[in-house]
């Protein structure tokens, strides 16, 4: 008999968390062929950089722990995705959390990052419309 592997699997509940969920996380991105190497252009040798900045976004927004002060959209604003780019990052974002957690704080990441993508992809495409998105 085989076992559930969501009955081994715990909560995001701590930043240690968080650093595998996204070091994880954008080690598939990477490696991606859709998204991979627009993400590899944008940040080249900031890796280290950017994945801080990602710990403390997600332990803002799962952990309620404020370490996180930025303006998550601009960065995405320029950069040449549209609909099928942030639908596989969120391919990769659900099946990376469910691969590695379960519990509230796993849920809340998924649905959190779907309605950020949701929302960035909005952004996007009235920029795109109002053919601004050269002011960022």
């Amino acid at each position: 008999m085989e076992s559930n592997q969501s009955n081994s699997l715990k909560d995001i509940t701590c930043i240690e968390d968080i650093q595998v969920l996204v070091n994880t996380f954008y080690g598939s991105v990477r490696a991606d062929e859709i998204i991979g190497s627009i993400f590899e252009d944008r940040i080249q040798n900031r890796w280290p950089e950017h994945l801080e900045k990602m710990y403390r976004f997600w332990q803002t927004i799962l952990l309620d722990e404020h370490t996180y002060t930025g303006a998550p959209f601009v960065p995405h604003a320029t950069m040449p995705i549209d609909a099928i780019h942030f639908e596989r990052w969120v391919g990769i974002w659900h099946k990376t959390v469910d691969e590695l957690y379960t519990g509230k704080n796993a849920a809340e990441a998924k649905w959190r990052g779907a309605k950020m993508a949701s929302i960035f992809l909005s952004k996007i495409q009235y920029l795109d419309e109002m053919n601004m998105r050269n002011i960022y």
